[in-house]
């Protein structure tokens, strides 16, 4: 008889917490769930926030939440559902970065602490109560945390990176425009 490991078991409610939080936010965004604007909704919004182009912005970011979060659950291909979960929400941080800290005033508390989560999850491991573990972890290697984290790194780092410069570029409003 096999007794509960505490650890994985910890890994089991961490992974299906941050993940359902996450797949639901992701649901908002594609499909308008749980009183979300879908993607034309979010195409909208993330062009307000100056991510371009929207549309694919706006998919993007909703798979990144849904389909991380998701995997997450799960715990199948869990470096990268943790890096692209992390990778959505390092641009969550960046909207809410000019607010501070605080969730409270509209800071980036909130997607920091889901992006550091998912991120730790996806280096750590499912652990034992998982689809990797069961699958014998073929999609839980070194190389794909490795790969995992450098592609989501780099491709939030453009996207930050391109919404920062569109908002120096744009003209600042003219007491006519206020």
């Amino acid at each position: 008889m096999t007794t509960l490991n505490r650890r994985d078991l910890g890994l089991l409610v961490l992974r299906v917490g941050t993940g359902a939080v996450l797949a639901a936010h992701g649901t908002q965004k594609l499909f308008g769930w749980f009183g979300g604007g879908g993607v034309e909704g979010t195409a909208h919004a993330m062009e307000a926030m100056g991510f371009s182009p929207p549309r694919e912005s706006a998919v993007a970011a909703g798979l990144g939440e849904a389909g991380g979060g998701a995997l997450l659950a799960l715990g199948l291909a869990t470096p990268a559902a943790g890096a692209a979960a992390a990778g959505a929400m390092a641009g969550a941080v960046a909207v809410h970065l000019p607010a501070g800290f605080f969730a409270q005033a509209g800071g980036y508390e909130y997607p920091a602490f889901l992006g550091f989560t998912a991120a730790a999850v996806g280096v750590a491991g499912a652990g034992r109560y998982s689809l990797d573990h069961a699958t014998g972890h073929v999609l839980d290697r070194p190389w794909v945390v490795a790969t995992a984290f450098i592609a989501s790194a780099l491709a939030a780092a453009a996207v930050v990176g391109r919404r920062a410069q569109a908002r120096s570029d744009a003209p600042e409003p003219s007491e006519s425009d206020i």
